[in-house]
């Protein structure tokens, strides 16, 4: 029972996690509707702290929200974007109870070897080294007790979160980021739903020497435990003092990582936490987390691409129909010129057929400025409701943005992007996208 989505399970997670939410929402509501000078700095620190101690969906949410432009004020998102995805690992005791409960009290004969301790702690579960019988390393991914009724019980609270700030600042209107992350935080929990991801990666990557795929052991893997073999690298961040011509061949398989499943298939990985792919000496990527993967319809893919054109052509009425195949309604000009404007900022190194950095302004964050900009104009104009697919595909954009500046990369963005969409037809990608996720059981998107 401890694995359902229980009462008990989600007044006790109301209880953690009430004070450091309600005391957000009651803060800013004070200083809406009371006009109290509020300190939102100081008061993000604490919600940071509080937050910091919690494993389980929220503090996931948090990390995602610090790189979604506009989800939450500036204070906020730069406070939790410092929440750190290695809480503490849960002891041994659990982890025999919680092994036993997936693979039978026999667990331990069925595998080779496992290690005690975990060898990375996550939000919302934790991973241990083991082998198989045959000696191949594997990495057993094993959930956190109770975590659907943490997630329903951290969702209720993230609305009353986004329902305070919606009528604290109405430029953004939430509804559909909570909508989003609802769902990719309910799949993220089906651990058979991420093995199907891996294969679906596996397959869409075959190709690309520069990056690498996990294999899932199915015979050792449960809805709540993910046995896939291990991949064995270091940590990003490693390679930011390395050569010029190693940061950008990391780089670059980065880029095709992520963009050719989005233009060959619709696809996307939405979540570049650092610590979701490792590096190896030859500069190859490992990718290593499959929960929160997003499919999109051909036709939002199909936008994206017409948008860049309408961009480098200076064609407002295509910049229209990409907007309206999005999902956006009713724009007038002002709202078009404003949309235009992040826009631009997303595209600005697809468009410039040089090698560049993938941000030339010296300043600091990845986008910040134009995204404060877009924000006023859209808040002067009555506000705009962004369509739900925007927000991993931005949240994608502009957390594979930071980590080119971290790399300092000088690449040819331009000529990795036409290298994708070379050729594309929208009735192809429709119908490759359907006959792979039917092959592998992913259900088509909506």
């Amino acid at each position: 029972m401890s694995d359902q989505n229980s009462l008990g399970g989600r007044v006790k997670r109301y209880a953690q996690v009430s004070t450091a939410v309600g005391g957000l929402a009651a803060r800013l509501a004070g200083e809406r509707y009371l006009g109290i000078d509020l300190d939102r700095g100081r008061h993000a620190a604490e919600l940071t702290r509080a937050l910091g101690g919690l494993k389980g969906p929220l503090m996931k949410v948090a990390q995602i929200l610090s790189t979604i432009p506009d989800a939450l004020p500036r204070e906020y998102a730069q406070e939790l974007s410092q929440l750190q995805a290695n809480a503490p690992a849960m002891g041994w005791p659990f982890v025999k109870r919680r092994m036993a409960s997936e693979l039978g009290p026999d667990w331990q004969a069925k595998l080779g070897s496992f290690e005690k301790e975990a060898a990375r702690a996550a939000s919302l579960g934790q991973v241990h080294r083991a082998t198989d019988k045959a000696g191949r390393r594997l990495a057993c991914k094993l959930q956190y007790p109770d975590m659907s009724s943490a997630v329903e019980a951290d969702l209720k609270q993230l609305k009353l979160i986004f329902s305070i700030y919606g009528h604290y600042d109405g430029a953004i209107d939430t509804g559909e980021i909570h909508a989003e992350l609802a769902a990719r935080l309910r799949e993220e929990l089906d651990y058979v739903r991420e093995a199907k991801h891996i294969r679906l990666y596996r397959h869409m990557l075959a190709g690309e020497a520069g990056v690498h795929v996990p294999e899932v052991v199915p015979e050792l893997s449960t809805a709540r435990l993910l046995t896939m073999t291990w991949l064995e690298g270091e940590p990003i961040l490693s390679a930011v003092q390395a050569p010029q011509e190693a940061r950008n061949a990391i780089a670059m398989n980065m880029f095709r990582a992520w963009y050719r499943p989005f233009y060959g298939y619709g696809v996307i990985h939405g979540d570049p936490h650092l610590g979701n792919y490792a590096v190896r000496p030859d500069q190859t990527l490992n990718l290593l987390d499959f929960g929160c993967i997003r499919v999109f319809p051909a036709r939002f893919v199909g936008g994206v691409i017409d948008l860049y054109w309408a961009l480098a052509r200076d064609d407002e009425a295509l910049a229209i129909h990409a907007y309206e195949t999005w999902g956006f309604r009713n724009l007038s000009r002002e709202v078009i010129d404003t949309l235009n404007l992040w826009a631009r900022f997303l595209y600005a190194p697809l468009l410039e057929n040089r090698a560049r950095r993938i941000q030339e302004s010296p300043t600091g964050e990845f986008g910040r400025e134009v995204a404060e900009k877009v924000h006023r104009d859209l808040k002067r104009l009555g506000g705009v409701t962004p369509p739900r697919e925007f927000v991993f595909m931005d949240r994608a954009a502009i957390g594979l943005g930071a980590v080119f500046m971290r790399l300092k990369a000088d690449l040819n963005w331009h000529e990795l992007f036409h290298d994708l969409i070379r050729g594309f037809d929208l009735t192809a990608l429709e119908a490759r996208q359907n006959a792979l996720l039917d092959e592998i059981g992913v259900p088509r998107p909506e």
